[in-house]
């Protein structure tokens, strides 16, 4: 319950956060180009809090109860009457250009922002895992570009990679780019070596599974012994008599080396009876089950209806400790990190946006709020790095979303305005009506889709 109100919480903390950053935008460069505000408002529903300047203009600024969008009301003739003394501070009679940078500022904010969070990441430091190459799938693309376990990723075509999560945004960024990928590594001996990856034929978006994985690429994992987390009401393992803390000790004869051994070997004896020894507290009991098969995205797997967990001994814990390092800079060079990865970040999920489209990416990658509140909760126990940069990733997904050419978002509006200069008139109220009604049913369909793939991840 705790984790639940955490995640929801954490939610309404980023987008409060989030949206009145993009409004601010709006309404900072509208106030300096001398357009009159009405109203700065984050939130809707009924006002916690309101305050009305005492200067001219008299803006009233409001915080309202549900913090999941906001607006900023400026003067204009098209909402409402207008004293002819302010008609020259009417938004509707800015010329195109001011009307352009009011609009434009919102997402440009949320990328400032974005960048600004990765930087103070940067110089606060991250907490990262060196990249070292696990178990390499058989048969696999990573198999056949001749990787072994052990092998330390340092480098993705031109791009260096210090830790795990370099190298998973690296990857996929790079194969948008080209599919064939020349991995820089150092091998366990202490050589390099190029593996040339080529992924022509792996469409890594296909579904929402882990991409990193399709290719045959497991990150390594030090020696641990396998728990039973916790156990689901009304699955096989319950029936069987599986209970939580429960360490597994073999399968059908065989040793449980790892929570991956144990999840493909379950997932690969789907229908079939399977032997399980665990042992609970010091007694070791023999159990019997049927993984059932079960339809997940279009994929059968074998499930019994545990989640798993790891326990690590001491000399574990010092190859895990081995493997950590916190990666820090100085404030201009994160600075230009944090440039860099606004920009890679945007650009990449523009081309994601476009393989939805023509169908090369699964639209089971769309995410709605639950998935994004599940991620709010799960980086605030992370720290404020993680949760800076889950801000930062949402940032410039905001940014992104709302640049698109769409009726109704801020990059419909502009591309209204592109067409005003062009024709040299602004587009008539009729054809201005059609597109919101256009980009009110893309927006919608978007979300219903998002919280249609939110529900159907609760339920697997």
């Amino acid at each position: 319950m705790l984790t639940v109100l955490i995640s929801i919480l954490s939610f309404f903390v980023a987008i409060g956060v989030l949206v009145g950053i993009h409004e601010f935008g709006h309404f900072w460069v509208a106030r300096k180009l001398g357009i009159k505000i009405i109203r700065f408002a984050i939130g809707f529903g009924k006002p916690l809090w309101t305050y009305k300047s005492n200067d001219k203009d008299g803006t009233e600024y409001v915080l309202a109860a549900i913090p999941m969008g906001g607006y900023v009301k400026m003067l204009d003739e098209r909402e409402g009457e207008v004293d002819p003394a302010e008609k020259h501070r009417a938004f509707n009679t800015q010329p195109v250009w001011k009307r352009f940078l009011v609009v434009l500022a919102g997402p440009m904010f949320n990328f400032l922002f974005a960048i600004a969070a990765f930087a103070a990441i940067q110089m606060l430091g991250i907490d990262s895992i060196r990249p070292l190459v696990g178990d390499v799938t058989q048969s696999s693309y990573a198999a056949k570009a001749g990787f072994e376990s052990k092998d330390k990723i340092i480098g993705i075509n031109d791009v260096k990679t210090e830790s795990m999560s370099q190298v998973r945004l690296t990857l996929l960024n790079e194969y948008l780019k080209n599919p064939k990928l020349s991995i820089h590594v150092e091998t366990e001996s202490g050589s390099q070596a190029v593996r040339n990856m080529d992924l022509n034929g792996l469409a890594l978006l296909a579904d929402e599974g882990d991409y990193l994985a399709k290719t045959g690429l497991n990150f390594w994992q030090p020696s641990h012994t396998a728990l039973i987390h916790q156990v689901l009401p009304g699955k096989a393992a319950e029936a069987a008599g599986v209970k939580a803390k429960d360490k597994l000790v073999t399968v059908d004869g065989q040793p449980v080396a790892s929570t991956e051994f144990f999840s493909n070997y379950i997932n690969a004896h789907a229908g079939k009876s399977v032997e399980l020894v665990v042992d609970r507290e010091g007694i070791q009991m023999t159990l019997q089950m049927t993984p059932k098969l079960t339809e997940i995205e279009g994929k059968t797997r074998g499930l019994i209806g545990v989640s798993l967990a790891r326990k690590y001994d001491d000399n574990a814990m010092a190859e895990i400790d081995k493997m950590r390092f916190t990666r820090q800079a100085p404030f201009l060079e994160s600075m230009q990190i944090g440039l860099q990865n606004t920009w890679d970040m945007s650009v990449m999920t523009l081309k994601v946006m476009g393989r939805l489209i023509t169908g090369e990416a699964s639209l089971k990658n769309l995410s709605g709020p639950i998935t994004i509140a599940d991620y709010a909760g799960k980086s605030a126990n992370h720290g404020l790095t993680a949760f800076l940069g889950f801000l930062a990733i949402i940032s410039l997904s905001l940014g992104v979303l709302n640049l698109l050419p769409i009726p109704m978002l801020d990059g419909g509006h502009l591309l209204y305005y592109i067409i005003e200069v062009i024709k040299g008139s602004p587009v008539s109220e009729k054809f201005e009506a059609m597109g919101m009604r256009v980009g009110m049913s893309l927006v919608g369909v978007m979300m219903v889709i998002a919280i249609y793939n939110d529900i159907g991840r609760l339920i697997n």
